[in-house]
């Protein structure tokens, strides 16, 4: 009798764990699936029940219409092609040099590089809205406002969570590796590059996809550093849908949002797998 009461509570504390881990998924996937419903509504009827997922009148072929076509004489290929250059070359430089930061921290002697680890460090506390008033003093003596070199530049060279994530690695890495290889000739950039980077591939993912979300997705830098819209990136075109003095393109602001939202799910899908490896071998350390 205990056994079959034991297996009883234990089938019931199963029952509630799923079920409230589906409740919990569900009820953070909704503002995802009530967006892509939202996209196939008429801008008519769009708010006559807006809770609902499934539309009274269906107008997703104009909806996606008007978003493909875009907004103020540009098209929305014109704004992802934009966006998609700023997060490529911003998110490799941003790696690379976060990557060569953390190695000379971790593996390079150095004097006062505890002082400098703790001077990066610091910086994460400071909120990025503050750097853009120095960010945009800088650019704009080098002549690069309004030009897709000043929304890259201030990502490109670093930056403090990034360094940390792979200080951490570089720190679960033997020093006798580095040892090794430099009895077989290995210099230090060869050390990084054949002995290091393949350890640290992970953390080296992960890092690449924190900055492609953050970058793609920023949208204070753009709003301050840029002017023509021609080169705006997706999230200025977004706003640009809404305009309180005319009529709103709800049902085409949703459906651009639907389709900016694309590439950064398969990047993920793609690379989930080494986030996932990357989390658990700093938590293994740790």
């Amino acid at each position: 009798m205990a056994m079959a009461g034991k297996r009883k509570k234990k089938t019931l504390d199963s029952v509630l764990f799923h079920a409230g881990t589906c409740l919990l998924g569900l009820l953070m996937v909704y503002p995802l699936l009530w967006l892509l419903a939202s996209s196939f509504k008429s801008n008519d009827t769009m708010f006559l029940d807006a809770y609902s997922l499934i539309p009274q009148v269906w107008d997703a072929a104009a909806n996606y219409a008007s978003a493909m076509t875009g907004v103020g004489g540009v098209s929305f290929l014109t704004f992802l092609m934009n966006t998609v250059v700023v997060t490529v070359i911003g998110m490799t430089g941003c790696v690379i040099i976060s990557l060569f930061a953390a190695y000379a921290f971790t593996r390079i002697k150095f004097w006062g590089s505890k002082f400098f680890f703790g001077c990066v460090m610091m910086t994460m506390m400071i909120p990025p809205q503050v750097m853009v008033v120095p960010q945009y003093i800088i650019l704009k003596k080098l002549n690069l406002i309004d030009t897709r070199t000043a929304l890259v530049l201030p990502w490109f060279f670093g930056g403090a969570f990034f360094i940390f994530l792979l200080v951490q690695f570089f720190r679960g890495i033997p020093k006798e590796l580095d040892e090794a290889a430099e009895i077989d000739g290995c210099g230090k950039i060869g050390i990084l590059f054949h002995i290091l980077v393949p350890v640290v591939r992970p953390a080296i993912v992960t890092a690449s996809i924190f900055a492609f979300y953050w970058i793609w997705q920023d949208f204070f830098q753009p709003l301050i550093f840029m002017s023509t819209t021609r080169k705006f990136t997706l999230s200025l075109a977004l706003n640009m849908f809404l305009d309180p003095n005319s009529y709103n393109n709800y049902g085409g602001l949703f459906a651009m949002s639907v389709l900016s939202l694309l590439p950064t799910i398969v990047f993920f899908i793609i690379f989930q797998r080494y986030l996932v490896d990357g989390i658990a071998m700093d938590g293994i350390k740790g």
